[in-house]
């Protein structure tokens, strides 16, 4: 085990932040569509 993470470690470091990078652009994705559902509540006044 130990030998695959010193041979592959520069792969698990960038599997690790595609990882990070994935979960930001799906957390903005949906943050956007809220605010974008909230503004369509808030429009019609």
């Amino acid at each position: 085990m130990y030998d695959f993470l010193e041979k592959n470690a520069m792969y698990i470091v960038l599997l690790i932040a595609l990882i990070i990078w994935i979960g930001l652009f799906l957390y903005m994705f949906r943050l956007d569509s809220r605010i974008k559902k909230l503004e369509k509540e808030k429009k019609p006044e």
